[in-house]
C-alpha cells in the first residue's frame, strides 16, 4: 500500500532501499526478512513521504505526509 501511495513500482522501491526487487516481492508476500532489511524499506518509504499509522483499534495503516 505504501509503495503504491508514492507511485513506485517494485524496482523503484528496491533501488531506494538498496535491496533487490526479489526482496521487495518477498516482503510484500509476507515472507520473513531480516529486521535490517525491513528497516531499510521503511526508511526509504518514509523519505518518500509515507507516514506509518500504528494500530489504534482500526488497524495499522499508511498515509502520505502533508506538504
Amino acid at each position: 500500500m505504501a509503495r503504491v501511495a508514492v507511485g513506485w513500482g517494485v524496482r523503484e522501491l528496491a533501488t531506494a532501499a538498496d535491496v533487490s526487487p526479489n526482496t521487495i516481492a518477498r516482503f510484500e508476500r509476507g515472507d520473513p526478512l531480516k529486521e535490517s532489511t525491513v528497516s531499510a524499506i521503511r526508511t526509504a518509504l518514509e523519505a518518500a513521504g509515507v507516514e506509518f499509522i500504528e494500530e489504534n483499534g482500526g488497524g495499522a495503516g499508511v498515509r502520505l505526509r502533508k506538504i
